[in-house]
């Protein structure tokens, strides 16, 4: 008992995701001796769903493995490609298959929906017991899970909150340009030269919306924006929403032609949606690459202002900034190494 309380002691003790699934993994590997256990999520849109990696100790693996953030969708298994953690995943429930190894499959959740899978593979099928220490752990799991959502994710629209903005943008800008020594999936999807960036996204006369309408069908138009949003970004883009109706987007791209497509499909899909009661809304946005040194303040500026001459200058459109600093359309600020910047 005493092992299980330290390990559940240790898996609270982290606000970090990334490090809450490595050491999930570990408090089973440690409990259960199982040959292999992992963590797979459910990520991408519809059909084209596929398995992330979260975290997967095999045999002989002193610490556990994971697919990179950048991996590349079209190189990670599709949903149907393993049935039995599928079957797991849409009955919300646990599947086991007896077997030589036997396989264990436990649905992992949000308060919101089904998000993952843990699988266990032992040598002998796990007995009652061990199946309810599983689901004992995974309950605390799933309950730490929600604090955390509570605390990061805006309660409207699910989207992150601004209070975890600046930590990701500093993880983030500290990725570097890729190479061709990096992961095959990231050098083929991004280019060896992909970089960060930083969206600001703006619904228009959105003022018209709350006062015509009234505040719940603006809340409606909030919730269904931010599901746009979650199709026509990628998995593993960071997205925010801000307050009112201003929302931000850090993402990696290989281009800044690649930048400004995935914000103007987000602009026409936008268009072209019909929003219950409102009809048609439009959207501007402004965007920029994050430089060395930044800090998040400065490279928010940068899309404030292109997001900015965007609305002056007719809205329903995406502005780059360094292509409006390159054809004189703004200038270019710069500040002082003593400056101090308050975001």
């Amino acid at each position: 008992m005493s092992s299980v309380v330290e390990h559940l002691a240790d898996l609270t003790g982290y606000r970090d995701r990334d490090v809450l699934d490595v050491t999930l993994v570990g408090a089973f590997k440690d409990l259960l001796r199982p040959q292999a256990v992992a963590i797979y999520r459910c990520v991408g849109e519809a059909e084209e769903q596929r398995w992330l990696t979260r975290a997967r100790l095999a045999p002989g693996d002193n610490t556990a493995t994971a697919d990179p953030l950048w991996t590349d969708p079209a190189t990670m298994p599709r949903l149907a490609d393993h049935a039995d953690r599928h079957a797991c995943l849409q009955r919300h429930e646990a599947v086991t298959v007896d077997g030589t190894p036997a396989m264990s499959y436990f649905p992992l959740a949000t308060d919101r929906e089904p998000v993952g899978v843990l699988e266990l593979q032992t040598a002998l099928p796990l007995s009652h017991e061990e199946v309810r220490l599983v689901c004992s752990i995974l309950r605390i799991y799933r309950n730490f899970q929600g604090l955390l959502d509570y605390s990061e994710r805006d309660t409207l629209t699910g989207l992150l909150n601004r209070k975890t903005f600046d930590e990701s943008f500093l993880r983030v800008a500290a990725q570097p340009p890729l190479s061709a020594n990096q992961q095959r999936g990231e050098v083929r999807r991004l280019g060896p030269t992909g970089g960060s960036w930083l969206g600001l996204i703006d619904i228009d006369h959105f003022k018209r919306v709350n006062d015509g309408h009234g505040h719940l069908i603006g809340d409606e138009v909030l919730l269904l924006l931010s599901r746009l949003m979650r199709t026509n970004f990628r998995f593993h883009d960071h997205l925010y929403r801000f307050g009112g109706e201003e929302f931000v987007v850090l993402m990696r791209c290989g281009s800044p032609a690649d930048a400004a497509q995935a914000f103007e499909r987000l602009r026409i899909n936008v268009e072209r949606y019909a929003f219950p009661q409102v009809g048609r809304i439009t959207v501007s946005a402004g965007f920029t690459e994050l430089r060395p040194g930044d800090s998040p303040s400065s490279a928010f500026e940068r899309a404030d202002k292109a997001v900015y001459y965007a609305k002056e200058n007719g809205r329903n459109q995406v502005a780059h900034h360094a292509h409006l600093v390159a054809t004189g359309k703004l200038s270019e600020e710069t500040h002082d190494a003593g400056d101090v910047e308050f975001f």
